[in-house]
């Protein structure tokens, strides 16, 4: 049985929660949610027992793997402790490692106690040909997100235009991107994704657009190399709970965790 710890208990962490209790393959266990504040959930008998705001009651479980999804900060503050207490760590909020000193630390901290960092596929897809292709030569990365106006409300593009006003797409960032990481902590992860899984955050090359015509989360990715030429768009259903992110994001991780507690992979 597969012990996991889950930081956060937002929409991702909610829907991988309830995932893995509906999960008909079973072999992983729920065993503690680590939250901000547990008087904002109402949640079933079954997961209140489980669900605390002590750190030091989260980490006295002995956790096989934590999945992080609760924001940059949660990465600083809890990562290499989780890591340091022997379990592996998926990371969704992957745009954190922006920061490079954070990122050398966790790698540090992983490479000491002989665990694992483990970035999903989330809301991008071809990583697992991206990181291929970067053993060769490789020539360029880029990156275009479309969401849309809803998606962005509470992000700093509403201070450069009116959201609810919008009649035609608006480009609302256009550089590289560590910059994007930054600047969409919730919006454009999979910039810190791609940028990982390929040449890294100051060649990867994104726009990020405010598109009224669209009601998808669109991800247009094209990369060039040795290995030849990838060209996907990727579609996603945003959540109706939060529009910055879609449900593939919860169904990426659960198929990282049914990977860890399986005997027959596929698509790595």
């Amino acid at each position: 049985m597969l012990k996991i710890g889950v930081i956060g208990y937002g929409t991702i962490g909610e829907d991988v929660v309830q995932a893995i209790g509906q999960d008909p393959v079973g072999g992983i266990q729920v065993a503690s949610i680590l939250v901000r504040d547990r008087s904002k959930y109402q949640v079933p008998a079954s997961l209140q027992s489980l669900m605390t705001e002590q750190e030091d009651d989260f980490f006295a479980h002995p956790f096989d793997l934590v999945v992080e999804s609760a924001g940059h900060e949660a990465v600083k503050r809890y990562g290499e402790r989780v890591l340091a207490n022997g379990a592996d760590l998926i990371i969704v909020s992957v745009g954190a490692f922006a920061d490079e000193a954070l990122q050398d630390r966790l790698m540090k901290m992983a490479a000491e106690h002989g665990r694992k960092i483990i970035i999903p596929s989330a809301a991008i897809g071809g990583l697992d040909r991206i990181a291929a292709g970067s053993l060769g030569p490789m020539e360029e990365v880029t990156l275009i997100t479309r969401k849309p106006p809803k998606a962005w409300y509470g992000t700093i593009i509403e201070q450069q235009v009116s959201l609810a006003e919008l009649t035609e797409p608006y480009c609302a960032f256009d550089g590289v991107a560590r910059d994007s990481a930054r600047l969409f902590p919730e919006s454009v992860n999979v910039s810190a994704a791609l940028s990982l899984a390929g040449i890294g955050f100051d060649r990867t090359k994104v726009k990020v657009f405010v598109d009224p015509h669209i009601t998808s989360n669109t991800h247009e990715i094209e990369a060039r190399g040795k290995f030849g030429q990838i060209k996907l768009q990727i579609q996603n259903t945003p959540s109706a709970r939060n529009p910055k992110t879609g449900y593939i994001v919860a169904m990426s991780v659960m198929k990282t965790l049914r990977d860890r507690a399986s005997h027959f992979v596929i698509g790595v």
